[in-house]
């Protein structure tokens, strides 16, 4: 069988989007006659907890720990709350950041870089090197964010002569919240030249979207493959459906992914139809900013809003499976249009309609429409997205509301898993 070395920040009792793609590769390796052996940190800082994905990790996998050091950990002490919410993804543009908002990112993005997890990478280097050589491992596999993870892979890489695959869930260098680090012009350059050298330096290169590997295509020659997220279908089970006509959007929904064009269609339609106005439901699972909280306040929406808050990953199952329709956010910027967020293929899962709102480069929309499961608008497209949940809403009154997918499975994790399996196995 041959072995794999998965060395990653994020695994169980992490919670949120991060864990969940290696956790679902982990499961599902051994199918393949692959052995993971994971390696994440012994002492973690996670923003998010979610104890029920322990639960997926086999007690035949191998999973090394080492402890970590992380600085936001002290900073924490001084400042809980803006650390709580920069740990969260929720760093606002640099015109809204406060003078503590603006320290803390300066620390981060200059003092630590690529990112605040340096400090783990010459003990795990270390730590790995004996452990390589004692087991004959000759795989590894280093996944960020955190990007200090892939550091790790390429020394190890120089010391031994591996097989290394650089795994990106997200951009780098593109990454949305980059811009607004505070970076001095030496910081930027390191950032970009440390990330030239792990795409340079890699021997394969795994990214979630071909927007990404069109971005990375421009930096590198070394091969890239798209693997997307996916969904598992042993979590789903049947549930009725909510008797209100509800929009539901799972998942942290911060500043920069604020749909004000949602927001004025909603209220439009609470305004001029009685029937919408007594039916509608907005439900928002996850962490919401209070900037978008107080948007939809101001659209009149409040009286429809249900908060339900971060829940346990099977919990937010439930939500996708109950609900009349699916909402996905993404922010208007370039950024965004290299990311494939990963609650979509669970929504492709959940069988309901999906109406999802980005930017107009974007791979969503293809997804969407070779799936036959929900329509992708831009944001300069409001009286389409109006005029589509009206329909959306008469199909609800007419109990008509349903959709007739196609070729989602080719999302699930296990045909993932298979891709990620036979790209391991044909550089054996």
């Amino acid at each position: 069988m041959k072995k794999v070395l998965i060395i990653t920040y994020y695994w169980p009792p992490a919670g949120g989007p991060g864990v969940q793609r290696w956790l679902k590769f982990v499961k599902y390796l051994p199918e393949h006659h692959i052995q993971p052996i994971v390696y994440c940190p012994k002492n973690p800082s996670y923003p998010t907890l979610d104890h029920t994905l322990s639960k997926e990790v086999d007690s035949k996998i191998t999973v090394l720990k080492h402890p970590i050091k992380e600085p936001l950990r002290f900073l924490k002490m001084l400042f809980k709350t803006k650390t709580n919410t920069l740990s969260k993804g929720g760093i606002p543009d640099s015109k809204k950041q406060g003078f503590f908002e603006r320290f803390l990112l300066f620390v981060r993005g200059n003092f630590f870089v690529p990112d605040a997890r340096i400090f783990w990478v010459k003990p795990s280097i270390k730590f790995l090197s004996s452990y390589i050589s004692k087991h004959q491992i000759d795989t590894i596999i280093t996944t960020g964010p955190p990007h200090s993870v892939h550091l790790i892979g390429m020394q190890l890489k120089t010391q031994h002569h591996l097989q290394w695959y650089a795994d990106f869930r997200d951009p780098w260098t593109d990454i949305s919240y980059h811009k607004n680090l505070n970076l001095t012009h030496s910081a930027k350059q390191k950032h970009l030249e440390l990330e030239r050298q792990v795409l340079n330096t890699s021997d394969h290169i795994i990214v979630t979207s071909s927007q990404t590997k069109k971005l990375f295509s421009k930096i590198t020659k070394h091969p890239i493959s798209v693997i997307t997220n996916g969904f598992d279908n042993e979590n789903r089970s049947p549930v009725p459906l909510d008797s209100e006509f509800s929009l539901t959007h799972i998942g942290s929904l911060l500043d920069q992914r604020n749909p004000m064009l949602l927001w004025e269609v909603l209220s439009e339609l609470t305004e001029e139809l009685p029937d919408f106005k007594s039916q509608f439901q907005l439900v928002l699972v996850g962490n919401v900013s209070a900037e978008i909280r107080a948007t939809i306040e101001s659209a009149g929406l409040k009286s429809y809003l249900n908060l339900v808050g971060s829940v346990a990953h099977n919990e937010a199952v439930t939500y996708q499976s109950k609900t009349q329709v699916l909402l996905l956010i993404e922010a208007n910027t370039r950024e965004a249009s290299y990311i494939i967020p990963g609650k979509l293929f669970e929504y492709l899962n959940a069988n309901r309609p999906i109406v999802a709102l980005g930017p107009k480069q974007s791979d969503i929309p293809t997804i969407l429409e070779d799936t036959n499961t929900g329509f992708y608008f831009d944001y300069e497209n409001k009286s389409a997205l109006k005029s589509h949940i009206l329909t959306l809403y008469k199909r609800y009154k007419n109990n008509t509301l349903s959709v007739d997918s196609k070729q989602t499975e080719r999302f699930s994790r296990k045909y993932c898993t298979q891709q990620l399996a036979e790209l391991l196995k044909s550089s054996s």
